[in-house]
């Protein structure tokens, strides 16, 4: 009796853990996804608020191009890249991870006066 209420318990426990385990896994993807998407936000918005007071001199051509960027939180990232485009007066700068990331991606627009 005592052997087959252990059993029991033991099944009782595998049936509860399991899904606590698989949701903390999917969790903590889900929590580092959030935190690399915040951090790539933080280095977009302070190259486009650069490039929207006048750091815009270098950038003639339209078109797309990669854009260097020197922000030592670039290191929290996965690999990915940096593009700027400018369409007339508009200017995008985006930020997208390479695969199988590729659905972390980050953009900000601009009017140029």
């Amino acid at each position: 009796v005592l052997l087959a209420e252990m059993t029991v318990a033991v099944g009782l426990l595998a049936v509860v853990l399991i899904p606590l385990t698989v949701g903390f896994f999917k969790e903590s993807k889900q929590m580092r996804d959030l935190y690399q998407e915040a951090v790539a936000m933080e280095i977009v918005d302070g190259e486009m608020e650069i490039l929207a007071t006048g750091g815009v001199g270098g950038i003639i051509s339209e078109g797309s191009q990669p854009y260097a960027i020197n922000a030592a939180a670039a290191t929290n990232l996965p690999p990915g890249k940096f593009s700027l485009t400018r369409e007339g007066k508009t200017l995008r700068l985006e930020w997208q991870a390479n695969e199988p990331l590729e659905h972390l991606r980050v953009n900000r627009e601009i009017l140029l006066p």
